[in-house]
């Protein structure tokens, strides 16, 4: 039911058709800069027309129909079930018939691509726990959220207020969270470094396995991607010498609870070590560690793929509202069996930053009304995963503003 809503069209646009004056392409760059954004993106342009109207938070969440509001305590439960399951019959048949060998190793690889899409999956959950989407009982929503967080090594109460951060203020390109890209008129090293071999994907590909493996680490201690307003963070340690950029990610009581957090990952640290002790480091790595690596990697590509693009504008505190965010938000095909285990992050991500206490299985239903509703500010491409995750590494290496009354600050690339 979404993929029908948005085709490729295949005849190019060009800028004057979304509004795009000679006044505004006036100064040297837009006009290539705006071309490269439409040839090269999947969204047709939409992202990128000038002058659109923009309806206030409450005109969008009116058009959400009410029972897309409400939570099924049984339901969330045998969503969370079923990640839990699908982890435990692999892990299992994993103990049973491979053996813990480097004989065995592609096997393990095999283990970890698909126990780590299914660990994805048990995230999910956890991250609905923490947008308060899973249940009206608080402390049970809770403690699935802090246990599933925690066996995964993210901090779960640092993570949600960093998170909720990223909803506020998404592609806000100071104030916003994970992602945010730089604001630079002079190429970036990984764009001198294409420039100078003559090609872009072999630096595309180490920029990808850089981003896709250390990202999530990176991000959580030592707040890599985060918006620029709250300089250096850490989402295991609040204090000097995190946390003090010109905005508090972590303000007064949300200290402690990253402390609080912290004990969920120390005593997951403490298994992982009794465990290596019993069987050794081997079968750590194997059941687990891999795994993690793989399920992190989903987690950087989904946050990067939702919000990051050619043609999807940012915006500065002078231009930024709320409706620019959320609508700056894309959903894409990961096609039924990634969203079954996946539980629709990415085909329903729109509806998700529209109002991010809408459960996922209720968000297709909010998806087709925020489609009805607004379809010249719903966004959905239907370029396919890999192309357009490759496009991204290839393309999106900073922005520029670009003139005009929208504040747009589109990705700008020498190469």
């Amino acid at each position: 039911p979404l993929r029908p809503s948005a085709r490729r069209v295949t005849a190019v646009k060009a800028p004057e058709d979304l509004g795009w004056t000679e006044e505004l392409m006036r100064e040297g760059g837009v006009r290539e800069t705006v071309e490269k954004a439409l040839k090269r993106g999947g969204l047709d342009g939409k992202p990128l027309e000038v002058g659109k109207q923009w309806p206030t938070q409450a005109q969008v969440l009116a058009a959400i129909p009410k029972d897309c509001f409400k939570k099924d305590t049984f339901k969330s439960l045998m969503y969370c079930a079923s990640s839990a399951v699908q982890l435990g019959v692999t892990a299992f048949l994993a103990w049973k018939f491979i053996p813990v060998a480097a004989s065995a190793w592609p096997l393990w690889v095999l283990y970890a691509l698909v126990q780590g899409t299914f660990a994805t999956g048990a995230w999910v959950i956890a991250h609905e726990c923490g947008h308060g989407a899973f249940c009206d009982q608080k402390w049970l929503q809770t403690s699935v959220g802090y246990v599933l967080h925690s066996a995964m090594l993210a901090p779960y109460y640092s993570w949600q207020r960093s998170h909720a951060v990223h909803h506020a203020k998404t592609n806000h390109l100071t104030q916003g969270e994970t992602h945010v890209p730089k604001i630079r008129e002079k190429p970036r090293s990984w764009e001198k470094m294409a420039k100078a071999i003559g090609c872009r994907t072999p630096v595309a590909l180490v920029r990808l396995v850089v981003r896709l493996l250390l990202g999530w680490p990176a991000y959580l201690l030592f707040g890599a991607s985060g918006g620029p307003a709250y300089g250096k963070t850490s989402h295991v340690w609040p204090y000097k010498p995190f946390n003090r950029g010109e905005m508090e990610l972590f303000p007064g009581r949300f200290k402690r609870k990253v402390l609080k957090a912290d004990v969920g990952i120390i005593a997951v640290l403490a298994t992982l070590y009794f465990w290596a002790k019993q069987c050794g480091i081997a079968s750590v790595l194997a059941f687990y560690a891999g795994p993690m690596i793989v399920a992190n990697a989903w987690l950087v590509l989904y946050t990067w793929l939702q919000h990051t693009d050619v043609d999807i504008p940012h915006y500065d505190s002078d231009s930024w509202t709320w409706a620019k965010g959320a609508f700056s938000t894309v959903d894409r095909p990961y096609g039924r069996v990634i969203d079954f285990l996946h539980h629709r992050i990415g085909s329903t991500h729109v509806a998700h930053h529209v109002n991010c206490r809408i459960p996922h299985y209720k968000a297709v239903k909010a998806t087709e009304a925020l489609k009805r509703a607004f379809p010249d500010l719903y966004l959905y491409d239907p370029t396919p995963i890999p192309l357009a995750m490759f496009r991204v590494v290839k393309n999106c290496f900073r922005v520029q503003r670009v003139p005009g009354p929208d504040g747009m600050h589109v990705f700008s690339s020498t190469v």
